[in-house]
Formats: C-alpha cells, structure tokens, sequence
C-alpha cells in the first residue's frame, strides 16, 4: 500500500500571477495576434486573467472567452474585473481541464494554454490534452507552454508525448533552456 499523497493541480499564488511587475516581463497581448474578432477563445489554466482579458478586447463583443482555471480564488477575481469592466462575453468556470464538458466539440479558435499543463496533476494530462483536442475547431490553433520549475509535473519525454497528439506548427526543441513552448493545431 502507498503512503504517497495523490498529485493536485498545482495553484500558483494569485498575487504572483497578477501584479504590477509582471508586465515588465511578460507582455499581456503576446498570444492575440493569432485572434480575431468575433473567435472564441478558451484560456485554459487562466490564473487571475492576465491573459484573458487581453484577448476578450481582441474577440469583442461577439467573441467569447472561456475563463477556466481549478482555483477558486482566481476565478473570483476575473468575475470581479469581468463584472467591473463590462465584460459580458468572459464565461468563468472553475475546473480541472480535464473536464470541459461545457464546451461544445470544435467550437473553439483558439486555445491558450500557458502553464497549464505542467500545473495539472499528472494522472489529468491525457485527459487534459484529449480535452483541447476535442474542443478545438479543425482550423483551430493552440499556444501551449509547460513550465520546467520545482513545482512543475511536466518532464521532456511527456513533453514530446503531448506534442506527438497535435501537428505541431512551431516549437521550442532540446536541449530545452527554458519552459516548453509549441504552437499547435489538430492532426
């Protein structure tokens, strides 16, 4: 018999993910050059929004935003700001994304998924992958990024596993330096 906890997603505290300094470092707009108006978008693993809000700009009114991250906490502060800025068009759900079932099969344009899956229990990732799969539309596209640090469940050949499910249009490559990143769309 195991003694050994099972694995949760990992919640990164909601104050690192949004905080003045971050857009030093990172750019909030650096995933929406691939989006349009009127797109739905799901960002998955969304964190506090510091990329959802950017992109329901990007999709406008007659877009739509899927918001979904596993912590609670997050959640309520992007339907704080979502309530605040008029933003009727950002549909929140607290979820694992293994479980997307309120998202219609390829319904989606695009989907960011920006440290999500290295913070998604390792049990979920299949599932998680099989999720984004499902939902994106045959010309849909996906940012994904996977973080190599302490905290992460993400390691290169899983890394290679989850690319070899998708065409795989641009990517970071081994020797990895830094987090795993691809661009990707469906087979």
């Amino acid at each position: 018999m195991s003694t050994t906890k099972p694995q949760k997603d990992v919640h990164i505290p909601t104050w690192t993910l949004n905080n003045f300094i971050r857009p030093l470092f990172e750019k909030p707009h650096r995933y929406d050059q691939e989006v349009i108006q009127g797109q739905v978008v799901a960002d998955l693993g969304c964190g506090p929004g510091y990329y959802t809000f950017p992109l329901a700009d990007k999709v406008g009114p007659t877009g739509k935003v899927y918001a979904v991250d596993s912590d609670p906490k997050a959640i309520r502060v992007i339907e704080r700001k979502a309530a605040k800025g008029n933003y009727r068009h950002i549909e929140t759900h607290t979820c694992s994304a293994a479980n997307l079932d309120f998202i219609a099969d390829g319904s989606v344009d695009f989907v960011l998924a920006d440290g999500l899956l290295c913070c998604v229990a390792p049990k979920d990732h299949p599932q998680a992958v099989r999720e984004i799969i499902r939902i994106l539309k045959p010309e849909g596209k996906a940012y994904l990024v996977a973080g190599r640090t302490s905290v992460a469940y993400m390691n290169d050949s899983e890394w290679e596993d989850i690319l070899n499910e998708f065409n795989v249009l641009r990517r970071n490559s081994p020797p990895y330096k830094g987090d795993y990143w691809a661009w990707v769309k469906k087979h």
